[in-house]
Order: structure tokens, then C-alpha cells, then sequence
């Protein structure tokens, strides 16, 4: 699959209603299971069973102050709020989950296009959508 059909969406004010921020660029979602050990003295081998799982989006588009899913991200991380994002692949929406905004930047380069970029710690399940 095309990077490009791709997409992350992010709820806006209305539930259910979700916005495609505009001009991404690039998105990165990490998921990790964090390994327990049950290891015991009866055996050398280690012992291992699967624990928590945890997930983070990265990603990045194109800086427009007035994008409304821009806007809502940026409300989020100022007031400490969750922020539901959507996976999007094609034209299908696949799945959505919650996140906290843990950081988000943006970068204004000399003769350079300006880009924001934001991280989330994702919580919970995702849902199929």
C-alpha cells in the first residue's frame, strides 16, 4: 500500500465526526508489548509471557493555522485534554483511538515550508471503526 492513502483524522467538537488533517506528510504508529519475565530457577532458558501494550503516533504535515484538526490538537496538548484519532486507509476508515498530545512543534526554516509535528501517547483500544 501507498504511504500516501494513509490517513490520520481527528475528532472534532461533534462526536463521530471526524477531520482529516490537512496536508500530512507523514505518520508513524508504533505498538509494543512490553515482555514479563516468569523465568524460575528450574530452567537456564528465560520465561516470557506477554504484558501491557502500548501504541504512539508521530506524525507530520504542512503548517495551516486555520486547519481545523490542527486546531484541535493544539487545544488538546494547552488544555491537557484526550484527542480521538481515526486510521484511515484509502477511503475506508479502519480504526480509531483515543491520545494525549505529548508534544507538538512547529518548524519555520528560512526559504523552507513550515511544518508541525506531534506526538501521542495512545490509550486504550482501538475500535474498529
Amino acid at each position: 500500500m501507498n504511504g500516501t492513502d494513509i490517513t490520520i483524522s481527528v475528532e472534532s467538537g461533534t462526536p463521530g465526526t471526524y477531520v482529516l488533517l490537512a496536508s500530512q506528510r507523514d505518520a508513524t504508529i508504533t505498538e509494543t508489548t512490553d515482555a514479563i519475565d516468569v523465568s524460575n530457577k528450574d530452567a537456564r532458558e528465560g520465561a516470557f509471557v506477554p504484558g501491557r501494550y502500548s501504541a504512539t503516533l508521530d506524525l507530520d504535515a504542512l503548517y495551516i493555522p486555520a486547519d481545523a484538526a490542527y486546531i484541535d490538537l493544539k487545544d488538546a496538548m494547552r488544555n491537557g485534554t484526550n484527542v480521538r484519532v481515526e486510521l484511515i486507509e484509502g477511503v475506508t476508515d479502519i480504526e480509531n483511538i483515543d491520545g494525549v498530545v505529548t508534544s507538538l512543534s512547529r518548524s519555520a526554516p528560512d526559504q523552507g515550508e513550515s511544518i508541525v509535528s506531534a506526538s501521542m501517547q495512545l490509550t486504550g483500544a482501538w475500535v474498529a471503526a
